[in-house]
């Protein structure tokens, strides 16, 4: 059968692989376009198969709040060569991806992979199989997460490498929350407070601590106290609230975000970074 250049163009429009790859697909299925698209759809299988022990450590990280900013949506969109992480493409792609989730209130990779991509019949795993089989990388859809509160701000960091969005209880004004999210993007802290780190965290800090005092010769019976001070410091650097305000060193987050607002309050932030 001919397979002319309108019908592979065709395929192209259709499926977004590459010209050999659509003259293949359509020779192989004596010209039957849905037939085409399935072997194409084959080969995308065949190739996440044979990449998946290969590092996808590049990709994109992206952040979207909700049209009523009171839900924050991030996710981690992996991919193995930085070239390919800065296509176009590649980041509507994950754009598509993250849009989907944030339609359908989704917040887990597993979740996410479920939905139907936009546009299409397919799930977006299906069509992350299928980007695969196109780009010839291995992608993956590490993260995905969803915070809500009474405002959310979401900051993404230029490069989408880093993006972080940030909870507050009531709304405020752009300026003052991009303040916080930018804080929470570049200083990466644990927890919001003392009280949400985990406990499991504290323990190795203070006994960390300990083993501090203990090898500057300090007395067994001290290294206790000496370690609780030193705790004390780590929740001021590692929570948010407690963290130096890089703005103004004077003021903690948690007390610039009172002056503004003595009523307001972060309840919560989400961070992710490649």
């Amino acid at each position: 059968m001919n397979i002319t250049a309108a019908d592979v163009n065709k395929l192209r429009t259709m499926t977004g692989a590459g010209m050999m790859d659509c003259k293949k697909a359509l020779t192989e299925a004596e010209g039957d376009f849905e037939l085409a698209v399935e072997l194409l759809r084959k080969k995308g299988q065949k190739v996440a198969a044979s990449r998946g022990d290969r590092d996808a450590t590049e990709g994109v990280v992206l952040a979207k709040a909700s049209a009523d900013n009171t839900g924050g949506y991030i996710i981690v969109l992996n991919c193995e060569t930085d070239f390919v992480a800065k296509n176009e493409g590649f980041v509507s792609f994950a754009t598509a991806i993250l849009d989907a989730a944030i339609a359908n209130n989704a917040n887990s990779p597993e979740a996410v992979k479920a939905l139907t991509y936009p546009g299409t019949s397919l799930t977006i795993e299906e069509r992350i199989t299928e980007e695969i089989g196109k780009i010839g990388e291995k992608i993956d859809l590490s993260q995905a997460a969803q915070i809500n509160a009474g405002f959310v701000y979401c900051y993404n960091h230029p490069g989408n490498k880093l993006a972080s969005i940030v909870g507050f209880n009531k709304e405020i004004s752009n300026d003052v929350a991009k303040d916080v999210a930018m804080q929470t993007a570049a200083m990466a802290p644990v927890a919001l407070d003392e009280s949400s780190v985990p406990e499991e965290l504290k323990l190795k800090e203070i006994e960390i601590g300990k083993e501090l005092a203990i090898n500057e010769g300090k007395p067994a019976e001290m290294a206790e106290k000496i370690a609780m001070g030193r705790l004390n410091k780590w929740f001021k650097e590692t929570t948010l609230v407690n963290q130096e305000f890089i703005k103004d060193s004077k003021l903690s987050v948690g007390q610039y975000v009172k002056s503004v607002d003595k009523d307001l309050a972060i309840s919560g932030f989400l961070r992710f970074g490649l």
